[in-house]
């Protein structure tokens, strides 16, 4: 699918991997309908867009409410036109043990991360199924097959999610729709999600590393957009080892993460800093734009990626050289 003038919304576009993919569907010449709470983050991400040479407008709205959700997507229709590509991202959660978790905490981080995608999707869908056309486009993680401890709420919000856009899946090629959902399974992120998630920790949350910037992840997003029809993508080489880990080797993984999991998600020597968008925006007064504090330690590209997207290239080269080596050997 070629963007350019096509009506694109993004959720948790203030800011992360949102605002990275924002500025992606920018290059593309795309007319992009940002959807977040933050007002300060919502209308720098917008400018970037326009920058960029696409054009973004702002839909304040907390995904975690359907009618808020449902609302937006009626003012961006009677704004811009018919939605083409539905972009969930939006999130939150907290970073603790899960017995320090408090039961209102819990609720609400599942409401954002889990029921944001559910609302998001059923709009979108709403709109699309009776123009019989449109893209969906899930924001994964490497965590959406295989939970780490610390972060049970947001495991368990991406397991969610998967199992929910499959069943949906099915529904849609069981009455033969032209709706295309795909889901993008992401990597460890420099993004300001470490500042800005609530943390009960004795030391400040940081990504397992490898790290990877979120242009990768943005980059990926929006080529999934573009090109719909595989079911998922897999972003980075730590995902792709990380989900087939967990297919042949759980109870090792288990072991292993029960070791090391804990202290390779906290920074020594450095206390959380406090600030959190549970229960409202962390970006009202200051704008936390899509990297977080990671620039040195994070990966600008991933070869993974580039190999994936080529694949049927690779497959050819592949069989090339075995004809090559078969008529060497005769």
């Amino acid at each position: 699918m070629d963007l350019r003038g096509k009506v694109v919304v993004v959720t948790g576009a203030s800011g992360g991997v949102g605002r990275a993919v924002v500025r992606e569907l920018g290059t593309r010449g795309a007319t992009v309908a940002l959807i977040a709470r933050g007002t300060a983050g919502l209308a720098e991400a917008s400018v970037e867009v326009g920058v960029a040479g696409g054009e973004g407008l702002v839909y304040e709205a907390d995904v975690a409410d359907y009618h808020q959700v449902r609302q937006a997507a009626q003012r961006i229709e009677a704004d811009l036109g018919p939605i083409d590509v539905w972009m969930n991202v939006a999130f939150s959660s907290v970073f603790a043990k899960f017995w320090d978790i408090q039961p209102e905490e819990y609720e609400r981080a599942t409401r954002v991360t889990y029921l944001g995608y559910v609302w998001g999707t059923r709009v979108a869908l709403d709109l699309m199924r009776p123009r019989g056309h449109g893209v969906i486009v899930q924001a994964g993680s490497a965590l959406t097959y295989r939970a780490i401890p610390l972060q049970s709420a947001y495991c368990g919000a991406k397991h969610a999610i998967k199992g929910f856009t499959e069943s949906v899946r099915t529904e849609l090629l069981h009455e033969k729709s032209d709706i295309q959902v795909t889901m993008v399974q992401l990597p460890a992120l420099n993004t300001p999600q470490f500042d800005w998630v609530l943390a009960r920790l004795g030391r400040h949350p940081q990504p397992v590393p490898p790290i990877y910037q979120p242009e990768v992840a943005a980059r990926a997003m929006v080529y999934a957009a573009e090109h719909p029809r595989r079911r998922e993508y897999w972003v980075g080489a730590t995902t792709a080892a990380t989900i087939l880990a967990q297919k042949f080797a759980a109870g090792a993984l288990d072991r292993y993460l029960a070791r090391a999991g804990v202290d390779a998600q906290q920074i020594a020597g450095e206390a959380p800093s406090g600030v959190h968008n549970l229960w409202k925006p962390a970006d009202d007064e200051q704008s936390y734009r899509a990297h977080g504090r990671f620039d040195e330690r994070s990966h600008p590209r991933s070869l993974q990626v580039w190999l994936s997207r080529h694949r049927g290239v690779l497959a050819v080269g592949a069989a090339a050289a075995a004809y090559l080596g078969w008529r060497a050997l005769r």
